[in-house]
């Protein structure tokens, strides 16, 4: 059973934008801190937001701060990931995760992993 799914991925060019969707059971998005990495190829992966539940508070890496804005709806079970003024360095794969806390912008113990969504910004 698929827990965590995305979509919203693509190809823009520098300057762009895109909105990363994850969509999640009911009970997934009730308990547990969600959040985004990502991974470009050769790279390891990295914690680029993380939202806490219970008290709304948002974190981000310092690469995306000002850019990328992350927030869920609980009416739909739906994390988000609005992705402004993309550049060449974002593009990676991006996962949606679900775990234990936020560790800045890392979602810390994660649980579960969606199948990830290909983000690619062109110069």
């Amino acid at each position: 059973q698929v827990e965590l799914v995305e979509s919203g991925g693509g190809s823009v060019q520098s300057g762009g934008s895109l909105r990363l969707s994850c969509a999640a059971s009911g009970s997934i998005f009730s308990n547990y801190r969600m959040g985004w990495f990502r991974q470009a190829p050769g790279k390891e992966r990295e914690g680029v937001s993380c939202i806490n539940r219970s008290t709304g508070s948002t974190y981000y890496a310092d690469s995306v701060k000002g850019r990328f804005t992350i927030s869920r709806d609980s009416a739909t079970n739906t994390l988000y990931l609005q992705m402004n003024g993309l550049k060449p360095e974002d593009t990676a794969m991006y996962f949606c995760a679900a775990g234990g806390g936020c560790s800045g912008s890392r979602v810390r113990g994660v649980y579960y992993w969606g199948q990830g969504t290909q983000v690619t910004v062109s110069s």
